[in-house]
């Protein structure tokens, strides 16, 4: 039955309906290839007998007749930055080896009423602090495709879980391009919403909220299932009150007014960039409107390190205090960084997000759609410096953050919506991803252009 844990979460859910196959099958072929695939190291956590509880019951559910919800029986996993009620959340970190949860995060809780049945956590590095898909706890997550090179951080285990059937679709985390960097890598789907549409209340500042909660899946159509169930409206999210926050889809390549950034300010490695005109090309063949859009995204890489370090000094300094011996160097070397900024500076760095977010309102003044690379360079050495830089075709490029994913954090920033898509491989058989990002609230229509161009790609 191994064949099974290779179906999509929507081919799952319709033969779960269909009574094709059952819950216990579908949960039993993933949990096998976790257990044959472990080598990988995609979890901190296996929900082995929890999952197979759940399954049992979903079953029963099936066969008593009625109506069932969207994700029945669906296999997922979570990442480890997330709250599961009664199953080990540790954020990655020694500090919280043995932290439970009480209550699940408002996207694990939908995600159960929706039917779906966690499998497990997966790996993260601690408090998503780096670009690095390892951690002193659960050590070194390796890309399936060539584990010579980075799976990707800092949803380093969803991404490599749904690219191998280890479930079909995993919630992630994204603080900087943590969903979309890692799916990139491994040549999945990663989404970020908008900002309040999917609930993330465990942020200790939901004002100035810059993490979000996104599925990872194989394709788009699982991505948007996912997002279905776990999308809209909280009463406790600052930005989740209106009652109706998403718009209607009703999009298209045919006629869609596409910006194209080729470099957001940032070198693109050649093949990245031969690529990636190839694949905006395709959409220029399927109808799409496509012009050149130009923004400096990597100018804010200052603004991006500035509130990063000081929410991780304020959010984890005080657990570390005389305990520095349970964390990594590379996390209280970011703390003490954090500690070093003044007021005025993370003041001066919020008022530049207001300003990156009229730059994009500008832009989608004239755009429906802006697509760029995923990343400036395919995936990078398992073995680099996440702290250092990179070079680019020969050529020294700066810190990786600036120079390798100028394309992803600025949507934290500003709140908009962005997808990455597989669109292509390199030589050597890398994958590489497209960047489509929408005005806010338009997360329904970004999928669907997501889709269309998803089938270009295929």
């Amino acid at each position: 039955m191994s064949h099974l844990a290779d179906l999509t979460a929507t081919q799952m859910a319709s033969a779960v309906r269909a009574k094709e196959v059952s819950p216990v099958e579908l949960v039993d072929a993933v949990l096998q290839r976790i257990d044959d695939r472990s080598e990988l190291n995609a979890f901190i956590t296996v929900t082995h007998e929890e999952a197979r509880a759940q399954a049992r019951l979903a079953e029963d559910k099936v066969m008593t007749g009625g109506e069932l919800p969207p994700l029945h029986g669906v296999p997922y996993s979570v990442k480890d930055l997330l709250n599961t009620a009664g199953v080990r959340t540790t954020m990655g970190s020694r500090l919280f080896e043995d932290n439970v949860p009480t209550a699940d995060a408002v996207s694990v809780a939908r995600s159960k009423a929706a039917g779906a049945i966690l499998v497990g956590k997966t790996t993260t590095p601690e408090f998503g602090h780096l670009q690095a898909a390892t951690s002193p706890l659960f050590g070194r997550t390796l890309n399936p495709i060539d584990p010579t090179v980075t799976p990707g951080a800092s949803s380093s285990g969803s991404a490599v879980a749904v690219a191998t059937g280890m479930g079909p679709v995993s919630l992630g985390t994204d603080g900087g391009g943590s969903s979309r960097i890692p799916a990139a890598c491994c040549g999945v789907v990663g989404f970020k919403p908008s900002l309040g549409t999917i609930p993330h209340l465990q942020l200790p500042d939901l004002f100035g909220a810059n993490s979000y909660v996104g599925p990872m899946a194989r394709t788009v159509d699982d991505v948007a299932l996912v997002f279905g169930a776990i999308g809209g409206p909280d009463f406790h999210d600052t930005y989740g009150q209106a009652e109706k926050l998403l718009h209607e889809g009703g999009a298209s390549l045919s006629g869609l007014r596409v910006g194209y950034i080729a470099d957001g300010g940032a070198r693109v490695e050649r093949e990245t960039a031969a690529i990636t005109a190839a694949a905006v090309k395709k959409l220029e063949d399927a109808g799409a409107l496509v012009d050149e859009a130009v923004i400096d995204f990597k100018s804010y890489e200052p603004v991006f390190l500035t509130i990063l370090r000081v929410g991780l000094a304020a959010r984890t300094g005080p657990l570390l205090q005389g305990r520095d011996e349970l964390a990594s160097q590379t996390l209280i070397d970011t703390i003490a960084l954090g500690n070093g900024y003044s007021a005025v500076e993370l003041s001066n760095a919020n008022s530049a997000r207001t300003r990156l977010f009229r730059e994009f309102q500008a832009l989608f003044e004239r755009f429906d759609i802006l697509v760029s690379p995923t990343l400036t360079a395919p995936p990078l050495p398992i073995d680099v410096d996440p702290t250092g830089e990179i070079e680019i075709d020969g050529v020294n490029c700066g810190t990786i953050r600036g120079a390798w994913y100028p394309f992803t954090f600025p949507q934290n920033l500003s709140g908009h919506p962005a997808i990455t898509i597989p669109c292509g491989k390199t030589a050597s058989g890398l994958p590489l991803g497209l960047h489509l990002c929408a005005p806010w609230y338009r997360d329904l229509a970004l999928l669907q252009v997501a889709t269309e161009a998803e089938a270009l790609f295929t």
